[in-house]
């Protein structure tokens, strides 16, 4: 059998089986025992780490999905971030895992439609989403009021049901911090977020803030189940504070360009 054939075969049973891939991923955000994404950006990453049999889940990062594309992250557009979604699900078929480890993808914040946004992402393979806060189509960026953000992410989840995928795992994002909100904003944004249809909320510090293991903790208690980057606390400080879900984003990809100008700088000088 060629391997184009493999591959289309994989799609199809991938395609057929997402509901399936959606309750695996949502029964990886576990309080205490929580889900760790290595953040992917192109097939190359998405197949190297779907190989690894420690890794459970993939998850796109837009940042590097948007610097490999040549742009901003507030400057990644719906066509680019399905692009490269496209080549991630490509990467993860070709490591032959496509049927077990479910995908999930950085959508920003939903973009001009999020119903939209989730449907096409899912017939790209996607199960799950990261949904900001924020406005990237303003200049500066806004923080979204609670009530519009509300009524986006249950626009989110309709899509989802609407392409098939009831137990879509929304890990909505806030990123109150940024705009001098406080521990207590998070957890009032938080809770509506769950109430929306989200599994988990998402809160980092905006690159503004260090978010401290105490707060994550408080976090936990109030809104049960909290997503982190390691940040200054660590994979261990966060997985203690009781964190369901751990990603670190466009690091990899980071330090991948510090490995190649390291590598580059040996050659030059040799």
């Amino acid at each position: 059998m060629s391997t184009q054939k493999q591959q289309q075969q994989q799609q199809q049973q991938q395609q057929s089986d997402l509901p399936g891939l959606a309750a695996r991923l949502k029964s990886l955000h576990q309080r205490g025992t929580p889900l760790l994404l290595t953040n992917v950006h192109d097939a190359g990453t998405a197949q190297l780490i779907a190989r690894n049999p420690r890794t459970t889940a993939l998850a796109t990062a837009s940042w590097a999905m948007a610097a490999t594309q040549g742009v901003g992250d507030n400057d990644l557009t719906l066509a680019g971030n399905l692009a490269g979604i496209a080549n991630v699900a490509a990467g993860l078929r070709n490591s032959g895992r496509a049927a077990e480890v479910p995908l999930s993808a950085d959508l920003q914040d939903g973009y001009a439609d999020p119903a939209e946004t989730v449907r096409a992402a899912v017939k790209l393979g996607v199960v799950g989403a990261n949904i900001e806060d924020v406005d990237n189509s303003v200049s500066p960026p806004r923080l979204r009021g609670v009530e519009e953000q509300v009524a986006r992410l249950r626009e989110v989840m309709r899509g989802a049901r609407e392409a098939g995928v009831d137990g879509f795992v929304l890990n909505a994002r806030t990123d109150v911090f940024g705009y001098g909100g406080t521990v207590e904003d998070v957890i009032e944004r938080g809770k509506k977020w769950l109430e929306a249809g989200a599994t988990s909320v998402f809160v980092w510090g905006v690159g503004k803030k260090s978010i401290t293991k105490e707060e994550v903790e408080l976090m936990v208690k109030e809104l049960g189940m909290v997503s982190v980057q390691p940040g200054d606390i660590g994979v261990k400080g966060a997985r203690e504070a009781g964190a369901c879900r751990i990603s670190v984003g466009p690091m990899l990809y980071r330090k991948s360009l510090e490995h190649v100008e390291q590598e580059t700088l040996k050659l030059m000088d040799a």
